[in-house]
């Protein structure tokens, strides 16, 4: 399936664009010490247990441990959503060429997982107890896989309206 615009490089080159801007917003939160890292995941989910109807109303110790319990969630989810935006745009970059959606998706998953793997490798170099770990290659490319996916399906559905 291919995307059918008038001006196909300037779509290429804002899927490049984003490509890019996410990799390197994965290459910042990555370079986060390990300290650093779990302090943005506890404010998020702070965040979240504050504007939340049933944990707003909590003790500040019940609010605090729901914080704590919730975090290891939270950052396997971060994980997931950013690598589904990576296969989106990637997806949305290759459906602009004319070659078989399941080369699109090889080629996705490919240089999602490669990606991947790569951060995983960076984050042995940050100090402060970051680690390398196998889960979060599969979560990321299990995200990747959603996203790419995703962008298969509209493809097919906008195919579908069109004819």
């Amino acid at each position: 399936m291919r995307l059918k615009v008038k001006n196909k490089n300037i779509l290429r080159m804002i899927f490049l664009i984003l490509i890019l801007a996410t990799f390197s917003i994965i290459f910042c939160f990555s370079s986060q010490d390990g300290n650093k890292s779990k302090s943005v995941s506890k404010q998020v989910m702070r965040t979240i247990v504050e504007v939340n109807p049933k944990t707003n109303k909590l003790n500040e110790t019940e609010k605090e441990d729901v914080v704590e319990k919730s975090q290891p969630v939270i950052r396997k989810l971060a994980h997931f959503t950013i690598y589904m935006l990576t296969g989106i745009l990637i997806m949305g970059f290759l459906s602009t060429y004319d070659f078989h959606w399941k080369k699109k998706l090889t080629i996705t998953l490919i240089l999602g997982i490669l990606y991947a793997i790569s951060d995983e490798i960076h984050q042995l170099f940050t100090g402060g107890g970051r680690t390398a770990r196998i889960f979060d290659v599969f979560i990321d490319f299990l995200g990747v896989f959603i996203g790419a996916c995703f962008v298969l399906v509209i493809l097919k559905l906008i195919k579908k309206i069109y004819k």
